[in-house]
């Protein structure tokens, strides 16, 4: 632990950067006085978490960066947070965002599409659904009671006739056919509406409408309105209101549990309770709550992310600094608060029993633990990086690395490497040995376990490569080899670390083992996916690109349309000639070229 010198720091605001010995970032924070804030971690007696006890022992030396307000201070800190990913933060891994739905207001014709971005761009946004399956079952209810368009503004402005949709009743045409402009916008009304919450009303209006319709004897319209009215109905029934009013909310509390921090979270639209989501944080204790609460609100609500008028929080945040970052965001007024009224604090005590709930059924598995033990890690792995190696009879070869942080796939870190000096050999221990030299040059963030797919030799060119680039000591390794049958997900699959020549000893049928071929499985099919493309690619350059006339743009247009070179050889020059930019003489000569060349090699 190094010394600390209160007088080295300035009682301003700023941002300061806890480093190890090696440099290696450990901990962002912000302060409104650099100088208490950092005080704080060295004062004896301080009832620190765990988690703040073992960061304090390794900090080597501390970096402040200094800034005008506690505003700027907050937007730095989330800023490196997210571009170092420093251990002993709360960091939250790069998902994806909840879906929403998006009605683009700004159309003569909108449409309702799914999104997973906020824009201000005039749209109205409904949501969030962490479930893409149950938006999706949301958006064909949408679709089949109210006839708004499907199609995309390109098909909608290049259509000559009314698509299926509007054959079923499921879409008035207005791309083909003279509907109202006044009449749908009216449609589009009722469908905000209904996502908003306002159904009964809505039903209301619509029992209203039929009413009239029936009396003045206009039977087909009161039909079409008492359909709607049964479908709505039918829909409300399976609908379950948590609140009284109509006002959007977000329900955060944040527990112990067990041995960390448990974060359980609602959202709340139109008084009814939408979805769901839970966060753990091992390590940290009760005098780490508002620390993580203002950590994780910054970069759950991030730009581009739907943020509702008013969360509701189980602790107080002092300062205004936090609202005012996300009202900027939102583009209108955030509230942070604690709860007010019953409903409020019954909502905030659902929030804690989900994230209690969920920590207990996760505790139950506790699959990093049982691979800390099983593997003997110095530490319970939250970042897994898994390496494959795939060829086409023994060219394209390809390395495809995938990630999984806190369980989850971490897609945004995906990364595929082209591997010149191990083509035509078939060599996948000569091609580990160069992947592992260039995964050491591309430098952190460096996993907490490298899973190698594959038995003791392939771990072992792994190793040693990386030993060779002074990096043995960085890696915590081992490698998963299928069973006899070479089935993926047989459960005679086996787990090597170095140094050891028999198999870790883990349970068939067990989480960690589970987990471990998911990951290996994960990386098999997006590295065969990756090789497959550069096989195309590969094809594509040795034959469509030698016809004359024929470019790259518009050898990818034809790669596009008909997916395979032997599709294109079917296709002939007719269908070929239909594509943007070929001719009836350019069909030809490709239909000649083709017919010359070879079949496409099968894929392996």
């Amino acid at each position: 632990m190094m010394p600390f010198a209160a007088a080295d720091y300035p009682d301003t605001p700023g941002v300061y950067l806890m480093k190890d010995a090696s440099g290696r970032i450990l901990y962002v924070g912000k302060a409104k006085s650099l100088r208490k804030r950092l005080c704080s971690y060295f004062r004896a007696g301080a009832d620190h978490s765990p988690k703040t006890l073992a960061l304090v022992a390794k900090i080597n030396h501390i970096d402040v960066l200094l800034v005008s307000t506690e505003k700027e201070a907050l937007l730095l800190e989330e800023s490196l947070i997210k571009k170092h990913r420093p251990r002993y933060n709360i960091v939250l891994r790069d998902d994806k965002r909840s879906l929403l739905f998006r009605l683009d207001k700004r159309s003569d014709y909108p449409r309702l599409t799914m999104t997973r971005q906020v824009a201000r761009d005039g749209s109205a946004y409904f949501g969030p659904f962490s479930s893409a399956s149950a938006a999706r079952a949301t958006l064909k209810l949408v679709g089949g009671i109210f006839p708004l368009r499907k199609c995309s503004d390109r098909v909608f402005k290049n259509r000559v006739r009314p698509c299926l949709y509007h054959q079923i009743g499921q879409c008035l045409g207005p791309c083909c056919l003279p509907v109202d402009r006044a009449r749908y916008q009216e449609l589009v009304a009722q469908v905000e509406q209904f996502l908003a919450g306002r159904s009964r009303s809505l039903v209301r209006d619509l029992g209203r409408r039929m009413r009239e319709a029936s009396e003045h004897q206009r039977y087909e319209e009161a039909a079409l309105l008492r359909d709607q009215v049964r479908a709505i109905e039918k829909t409300l029934e399976g609908q379950a209101s948590v609140l009284h009013d109509a006002l959007d909310r977000d329900v955060l509390a944040v527990v112990t549990a067990g041995d960390g921090l448990g974060l359980g979270l609602l959202f709340v639209r139109a008084g009814q309770l939408l979805e769901q989501k839970t966060y753990h944080w091992r390590g940290l204790g009760k005098a780490d709550i508002a620390e993580a609460l203002e950590s994780f609100l910054p970069q759950f609500y991030s730009q581009g992310r739907y943020i509702p008028g008013r969360i509701v929080l189980s602790h107080d945040l002092s300062g205004q600094e936090l609202a005012e970052v996300l009202a900027e965001r939102r583009g209108g007024p955030v509230r942070l608060a604690l709860p007010r009224g019953p409903d409020e604090r019954r909502l905030l005590d659902m929030a804690a029993n989900l994230a209690l709930t969920a920590h207990r059924s996760d505790s139950a598995q506790d699959v990093p633990g049982q691979l800390e033990r099983a593997l003997g890690l110095p530490r319970a792995p939250r970042r897994i990086e898994c390496v494959d190696i795939s060829h086409l009879a023994g060219g394209s070869v390809r390395a495809g690395v995938v990630v999984f942080e806190d369980g989850a796939e971490a897609k945004s870190a995906y990364r595929a490497y082209a591997l010149p000096g191990a083509e035509g050999s078939g060599d996948d221990y000569a091609a580990l040995a160069q992947w592992a030299l260039r995964r050491v040059e591309s430098g952190p963030p460096w996993p907490d376990l490298l899973l190698v797919d594959g038995g003791r030799g392939q771990l072992a060119a792994v190793v040693r490569a990386l030993e060779e680039a002074g990096a043995g000591d960085v890696f915590e390794c081992a490698s998963i080899a299928k069973g006899p049958s070479r089935r993926a997900g047989e459960l005679e699959d086996r787990v090597f670390r170095p140094g050891r020549r028999n198999p870790v000893a883990l349970r068939p049928g067990s989480p960690a083992l589970l987990f471990l071929q998911r990951v290996r499985d994960v990386a098999h099919r997006f590295v065969i996916g990756k090789t497959r493309r550069a096989g195309r690619k590969t094809r594509l350059d040795s034959v469509l690109l030698n016809i004359s006339g024929l470019g790259p743009a518009l050898a990818r247009r034809l790669w596009d349309a008909f997916g395979s070179l032997d599709a294109m050889r079917q296709a002939g020059p007719e269908r070929l000639a239909q594509v943007r930019g070929v001719g009836p003489a350019l069909a030809g000569r490709i239909t000649l070229a083709l017919g010359a060349s070879q079949p496409d090699p099968p894929d392996g």
